[in-house]
């Protein structure tokens, strides 16, 4: 892809991933930009190849052993926003879910592998991911229900990555006013 060359797809740091996540989103968006050149791209849908940029620009060499940031995962949630129609057989979805875990479980302390190796296709979440709350910080936990809440596009993986940390740490959901949407479930 010519846009491989592009110095603001080529993230040196979480910030400029963070950028480069947002040219993607654009790209979903408008159905054009530096993402979509040389491919047919409607606006407003995101196939295999857009969630393949996200998780190169999530992967490269640069940021691999840090863990992902919130606004690295903020551009991820617009870009699962601003996608109505979806053609990438779920991988986009399995990247957010890991993606929001892989930055609470950093975000509270608890180590985490390399993005290459959380973040791949081919690696269970749960191989990895806290399956326990106890640890987790209630604030991250209420930021991500806070990027879940009323979002058209429900990603099931995460709702129930989310309801399980919130199971396990015994919080009552009342503790978490409006943290999820129970039809997300």
């Amino acid at each position: 892809m010519g846009a491989e060359t592009s110095g603001a797809l080529q993230p040196s740091c979480r910030k400029t991933a963070a950028h480069a996540l947002t040219i993607v989103r654009d790209g979903v968006i408008t159905g054009e930009g530096p993402t979509t050149k040389g491919r047919i791209h409607f606006s407003r849908a995101l196939d295999a190849d857009d969630a393949a940029w996200c998780a190169r620009i999530l992967t490269v060499s640069a940021v691999e052993h840090q863990p992902v940031s919130r606004a690295e995962l903020e551009a991820l949630f617009e870009i699962s926003d601003a996608a109505a129609e979806r053609t990438d057989d779920g991988r986009f979805d399995d990247l957010l879910a890991k993606a929001v875990a892989h930055h609470a479980a950093s975000e509270s302390g608890l180590p985490v592998p390399p993005r290459t190796v959380a973040l791949s296709p081919d690696t269970d979440i749960e191989s990895w991911a806290p399956t326990k709350a106890a640890n987790i910080d209630t604030k991250v936990l209420e930021w991500i229900a806070s990027q879940m809440r009323g979002k058209r596009h429900s990603n099931h993986r995460l709702a129930a990555l989310v309801a399980t940390l919130v199971g396990a740490a015994a919080l009552p959901l009342a503790q978490l006013p409006g943290m999820l949407d129970m039809g997300m479930l």
